[in-house]
């Protein structure tokens, strides 16, 4: 069993809140992470899999179902199949607003289930269970390499061999497209949004231009964008919006995208080796992405993230904003043994008021680069949130 750094919160979130909702892509670990919660649980669970036949046949009365077992922590895995369910739940909580009544597990963020966002406002806290993390892993290089290439899906990780990867990752790609949205009520041929997502590739750690995906697949901007909503909301792709601020520079208004797991980044690049990757235009803005997606994993809630680039061409690939009035944490991602911080760096540490600044790369240790700024260890990225 990989210690998963959420369980504890989704402890404490079940001691607080009357429902809690374990979301994440498919696969990712969540069903594992709840019965974990349920063997060690001091009361009675009753586990329910709304993708099985029989179990979605108890909820034939789901109000009279459920009000036998309220002395229980009842835990629904895949929510999303039955939205239908949200109001009796609602009803439930608000004749019982007990903690712990509830676990939801589901692939789809609450956006894109809207009746569970609007029936259990205030009843609920959402939890986001991600691909494992280096710091669930250990962190040395080895370690950190094989997450980086495999990406952070236990079948593709903990596979046998990296041809046994591959194949679970495009298993989960089809099965994604061909069983998953079409669960979801969402009417898109598979193949229009298989090649999206393959020019999403493509396009990784790059400005997000609709117009010219659009052209490509022959459909409209408004068009793309929805699909591109899509593989956001069930935690395929992730939006970093630009920095925005009462700066006299000319900002780039347009928002950065990414594949959220870099294992199913290089399966739709067609890289099937580690080796594949050096010397692919691609290895820079892979590690770019899959860095963010380190760092934002441990990121407090309460801070904020975006990042910067002006027309002059200062930038910042992630901007950390601590809550309050404190500086903001500025990054520079770069997949180097010698990090120097660009020329634009520097300038855009000037803009923003960042005192705090670090190059993120595949070094052994931290050492200073000088006013403020210094190298940071991928395996030390928890560091930046010490004391939050």
């Amino acid at each position: 069993m990989i210690e998963r750094l959420l369980y504890p919160r989704l402890v404490e979130s079940l001691r607080r809140f009357p429902v809690a909702a374990l979301l994440g892509p498919r696969q990712v670990g969540k069903t594992t992470l709840a019965r974990r919660l349920a063997a060690s649980h001091s009361f009675p669970v009753v586990y329910l899999d709304l993708e099985r036949p029989s179990d979605v046949a108890k909820l034939g009365e789901a109000e009279l179902y459920l009000q036998t077992h309220a002395d229980k922590l009842v835990i629904l895995d895949e929510i999303q199949c039955k939205p239908e369910l949200f109001p009796v739940l609602r009803a439930l909580v608000d004749s019982d607003r007990r903690a712990g009544r509830f676990l939801l597990l589901g692939s789809a963020s609450p956006q894109l289930s809207r009746q569970a966002a609007e029936s259990l406002a205030g009843r609920i806290v959402y939890l986001e269970l991600t691909p494992f993390l280096l710091d669930e892993l250990g962190g040395d290089r080895t370690v950190a390499q094989r997450l980086w290439f495999r990406g952070g899906f236990p079948g593709s990780f903990l596979a046998e061999s990296e041809d046994a990867a591959s194949e679970w990752r495009q298993a989960f790609i089809r099965t994604y497209l061909e069983r998953d949205i079409p669960q979801l009520g969402i009417r898109i041929p598979a193949a229009a949004l298989r090649r999206f997502w393959e020019m999403l590739a493509h396009s990784h750690g790059q400005l997000w231009n609709a117009s010219k995906i659009a052209t490509s697949l022959g459909v409209s901007a408004p068009t793309v964008r929805h699909y591109l909503d899509i593989l956001q909301e069930t935690y395929i792709a992730r939006v970093i919006e630009p920095y925005h601020a009462n700066l006299k520079k000319r900002l780039v208004k347009s928002p950065k995208v990414y594949v959220r797991d870099s294992g199913l980044l290089y399966s739709l690049l067609r890289l099937s080796q580690p080796d594949d990757l050096f010397g692919h235009p691609a290895l820079g803005a892979s590690w770019e992405g899959w860095v963010i997606e380190q760092v934002l994993a441990l990121a407090p809630g309460t801070w904020r993230h975006s990042f910067y680039r002006t027309a002059a061409g200062a930038e910042i690939d992630l901007l950390l904003e601590p809550p309050g009035n404190q500086p903001p944490i500025a990054l520079e991602i770069k997949f180097t043994a010698e990090p120097k911080p660009s020329k634009g760096f520097w300038s855009a540490l000037s803009d923003v008021g960042s005192t705090q600044g670090y190059v993120v790369c595949p070094c052994e240790e931290s050492y200073p680069l000088g006013h403020g700024v210094a190298t940071l260890p991928v395996g030390q990225i928890d560091s930046l949130f010490e004391g939050t």
